[in-house]
């Protein structure tokens, strides 16, 4: 399946449910303290997107039954809000999905609750610092191939390991389309594979394991942990290549 070139007036409109995005997760940002319920946080991002005449685009797909993926602690990606009421320490993920006008938008953070460790707040910085590294070095004519080892690489340098089996991936008409892009190398050759162009619009997502890449996915049938079980962080942004470079869409 060939990878869409966007053009000008259709960023725009993903740039407008990106932004949406972004505006919901500094609100979760904002009001993330101890007490507050993960249900709590998913009907308040819930809230603010539909008032910005977006639609929660997570909420029924591929069956899962809220509007935010809230990833507690060991849970690394696709927790699904509960009851649990936030407490001191924590480590908190937030990955929301917006439909406006049939263009679609996707970005996540990791965050601490109140104080946190030193250990917690080096496990945020890799995923966040990663994902910015990435964006800064994405040129036209890259492989997304060559792409993906440079987070690897990333991710290494810095002590940890990626998470197996899940990537960042293609947006547009969709939630998820081509191509697929994961946080490691996946193929001998990083000088394979398709090239990075003007127009394309992408989402990249480094999560991130302490010592162990390998997924376990709970019970629920949702939430992704490590093998090791052990904290882990993700951080996600949607970008478009224009004149060149990678340009933040999920931005507010």
């Amino acid at each position: 399946m060939a990878i869409a070139l966007r053009k000008p007036a259709e960023i725009e409109k993903l740039r407008e449910a990106n932004r949406i995005v972004a505006g919901a997760l500094e609100l979760l940002r904002e009001n993330t303290k101890p007490g507050m319920t993960l249900k709590e946080m998913d009907a308040m991002a819930e809230d603010y997107i539909r008032s910005q005449g977006a639609k929660p685009s997570f909420k029924g797909l591929y069956g899962f039954p809220n509007s935010v993926c809230t990833s507690l602690n060991e849970v690394i990606i696709h927790g699904i809000p509960s009851d649990y009421k936030l407490q001191e320490g924590d480590v908190i993920g937030y990955d929301i999905g917006t439909e406006k006008d049939g263009w679609f938008g996707d970005a996540a953070i990791t965050m601490g609750v109140g104080n946190i460790s030193k250990e917690d707040e080096d496990l945020i910085a890799c995923a966040k610092d990663t994902l910015y590294y990435a964006i800064e070095n994405i040129k036209q004519g890259m492989r997304f191939k060559e792409l993906s080892y440079l987070m690897e690489q990333f991710i290494l340098e810095r002590g940890y390991v990626p998470l197996r089996n899940f990537c960042g991936h293609g947006i547009g008409k969709k939630p998820h389309e081509e191509p697929e892009i994961p946080n490691y190398l996946d193929a001998p050759n990083p000088k394979a594979g398709p090239k990075i162009k003007n127009g394309m619009v992408f989402c990249l997502e480094p999560m991130i394991c302490q010592k162990d890449g390998k997924p376990v996915i709970l019970d629920n049938g949702w939430d992704v942990v490590s093998a090791d079980g052990l904290r882990g962080s993700h951080y996600e942004h949607t970008v478009a290549v224009i004149n060149g470079k990678a340009e933040i869409l999920s931005k507010v």
